[in-house]
């Protein structure tokens, strides 16, 4: 009795002992995709970059194999493209693709304005809009466009939440950090960007008037006018082509 009480004790340990193991290399697999991916939408591993999977696994202190799950991972996204025995490309954003991302986008936050401005935001939401946009006339006053991006995509998350619709915000979340990666990587190569400050006043005003047309109108031409900037100045430097 007392030997089957002993082993099934060494069987839940070693079950114990699988499971953790089991655990730490999901933990690893997620923290290696999470920040190879950071890195490349923030322009840090920019596209072209060619790195073979043992300099990735170095650069993050891992070992090759949650490297080389992650990368897959990546490649399914279309951030990197994997090179047998040459490691993983950066891939490029194409103009193609950013005119496609900003057609998407386009259509679901200025649906997501409208939204907001029918269901009529709190007035916490509506203040955190107002600081969102207030923070970007600070940062283009003092010509920091890094802090202006930040301040601008809070505005543009806290828009979608506010639509109240997640399923449109899980699908805005996916393109738009598509977007960022291309707008990260011409963020000095454009003019301060004054008129979307304007935009995003007109925005916040429709909805606090509660005038989903309007609401839909200003965001429309607000992201319109974005995106066909940032395809134009894609296409110009040819970062595409990578």
């Amino acid at each position: 009795m007392a030997q089957a009480s002993s082993g099934t004790r060494g069987r839940r340990k070693s079950d114990a002992a699988a499971k953790d193991a089991a655990a730490e290399d999901r933990s690893q697999r997620e923290r290696a995709f999470g920040e190879i991916r950071r890195r490349i939408l923030e322009n840090e591993l920019p596209a072209g970059v060619q790195m073979l999977e043992t300099e990735v696994a170095d650069m993050l202190g891992m070992s090759r194999t949650p490297v080389r799950e992650a990368l897959i991972r990546l490649a399914e996204e279309g951030l990197v493209e994997i090179r047998p025995r040459h490691g993983m490309r950066v891939r490029p954003v194409s103009p193609d693709d950013m005119r496609e991302i900003y057609d998407v986008l386009t259509s679901l936050e200025a649906t997501a304005a409208s939204l907001a401005a029918a269901r009529g935001l709190p007035p916490a939401e509506l203040a955190a809009l107002d600081r969102s946009v207030a923070d970007m006339d600070k940062a283009l006053k003092r010509e920091d466009l890094k802090a202006w991006a930040k301040a601008d995509e809070r505005f543009h998350d806290l828009l979608v939440a506010g639509s109240g619709n997640k399923r449109l915000g899980d699908i805005v979340a996916t393109m738009r950090d598509q977007a960022h990666r291309a707008r990260m990587s011409t963020l000095m190569l454009r003019p301060l960007p004054t008129e979307s400050n304007e935009d995003h006043r007109a925005v916040v005003e429709a909805i606090r008037d509660r005038d989903p047309e309007a609401a839909f109108a200003a965001h429309q031409h607000h992201r319109k006018r974005s995106g066909t900037m940032l395809v134009e100045l894609l296409t110009r430097l040819g970062l595409g082509a990578l």
